[in-house]
């Protein structure tokens, strides 16, 4: 899309097309609030959302922001609404292995490998590993050498026919939670490599039927799951994970901003019992 300049403010010319107008317009849409909303949200009158959505008004940078803020808009699209406005960038996108993350690295490094012997990871906003602790590693095993070729894909390595999908026991429930999640993340940032990334998986193939079918009874003794658990085999052995994704509270960089921290948690009392004489 190019860069172009709303109308100046009091312009009698027709809605435009282009520029800043029709972008909030689009994430206040997808947000589902209206434009009476969304002006109490920021201190402002539905007719001048309105005057900004057509390009009939120029809004300045500061209103830009707080449109944006109160309609959650990721940081890397802040940046983008701005540019488009003919405002600088408003966030700093600073490499992970810039010397001013150093704090940061060591933080989340020290976070997974402190959760071990449970796997932990940490992605960006295309699912590439920045980190991973031993239980991600004990995990791997196995994996052919030109799947573990950096940068790691995490939903490359889970679904691919010679990744970990073989190997997880309800691949269909598991593939369609991890679509899901990926689908919701490609609404919300709009992303061309996550969309790309997407269809890659999806195309990759999947069995008729899961070895463990969603809808089956516990085995006798077993722990009922709390949420969807990823069922994968190891050595001979089921293992049982729930996920769960952290990211951190407002960012103020684009960096930080599209980090996420994944840890599992084992989802029964004998999955806690092999990972720890792993360890042992």
């Amino acid at each position: 899309m190019s860069i172009v300049p709303p109308g100046a403010a009091g312009s009698s010319s027709a809605p435009a097309e282009s520029g800043v107008g029709p972008l909030l317009r689009g994430w206040r849409e997808q947000r589902r609030v209206s434009q009476l909303e969304l002006a109490l949200r920021a201190g402002s009158s539905a007719r001048h959302i309105s005057f900004v959505e057509t390009g009939r008004s120029r809004p300045s940078e500061e209103m830009v922001l707080r449109l944006a803020e109160h309609l959650d808009v990721p940081v890397r699209e802040r940046n983008a609404l701005l540019l488009t406005a003919g405002y600088a960038p408003h966030y700093p996108e600073t490499p992970l292995d810039d010397p001013s993350m150093g704090a940061l690295r060591e933080g989340v490094e020290r976070l997974i490998q402190g959760y071990e012997p449970y796997p932990a990871l940490v992605v960006d906003a295309t699912y590439d590993v920045l980190a991973a602790n031993r239980g991600i590693a004990m995990l791997l095993e196995g994996v052919p050498e030109h799947l573990l070729v950096p940068p790691l894909n995490a939903m490359r390595l889970t679904l691919h026919p010679e990744g970990l999908a073989p190997r997880i026991r309800n691949l269909r429930a598991w593939r369609d939670h991890l679509l899901a999640q990926m689908d919701r993340q490609i609404a919300l940032r709009r992303s061309k490599p996550l969309r790309a990334l997407y269809e890659e998986v999806a195309a990759y193939p999947v069995p008729d039927a899961d070895a463990e079918p969603a809808g089956d009874e516990e085995p006798l003794g077993a722990v009922p799951p709390f949420a969807l658990p990823m069922r994968i085999e190891h050595e001979g052995r089921v293992l049982s994970f729930i996920s769960s994704i952290a990211t951190f509270n407002t960012p103020m960089d684009v960096t930080v901003a599209e980090l996420a921290v994944e840890t599992f948690l084992p989802a029964d009392p004998a999955t806690v019992k092999y990972l720890h004489s792993l360890a042992s």
